[in-house]
């Protein structure tokens, strides 16, 4: 079953860089008592992805932070060390959230998964956004094609805020 507005985020465990190497960090940790806006692709510097969909987010940064968002992430099901190199060649290492989920563990928990087999990609994340206040989905959308970034796209979640 997929995630509805008003759901509860799973407990789920991301993988993320730290400045000792790989770490983890929990739904409750990114989630609780904060107001996050979270995107997710189906890969890290992919077409859509790295040129259409990331880029505005980072450009509106502080937008969403003076909208009250605590926290800008992105979710991807990829290793930690690519969503690590991703959001350095991006420019948004330490301004926003890069979480790796390398098993897709996330996306099948919000019954979001995407079978990209046929492209030789693997299970994959469906391309969405949500707002999320203290671990609840306030706002969903996800995209029908996942070569779009249009209703999961920056200014659409900047409309919802």
């Amino acid at each position: 079953m997929t995630i509805q507005i008003g759901d509860k985020l799973p407990d789920a465990t991301f993988k993320v860089m730290t400045e000792d190497g790989p770490g983890e960090t929990t739904t409750n940790e990114v989630f609780a008592g904060k107001k996050v806006v979270l995107f997710a692709v189906p890969g890290a510097f992919t077409p859509t992805c790295h040129n259409n969909h990331l880029p505005g987010f980072i450009d509106n940064l502080t937008v969403f932070h003076s909208k009250g968002v605590d926290t800008v992430a992105v979710t991807s099901v990829n290793d930690v060390f690519v969503m690590d190199a991703w959001a350095k060649a991006t420019g948004a290492k330490g301004k926003m959230t890069f979480l790796a989920d390398g098993s897709a563990d996330f996306a099948k928990a919000l019954g979001l998964e995407l079978d990209a087999s046929a492209g030789g990609l693997g299970i994959r994340s469906k391309r969405y956004s949500m707002i999320v206040e203290d671990g609840k989905v306030t706002s969903l959308n996800i995209e029908d094609s996942p070569g779009q970034a249009q209703v999961s796209s920056a200014a659409g979640v900047l409309e919802q805020l």
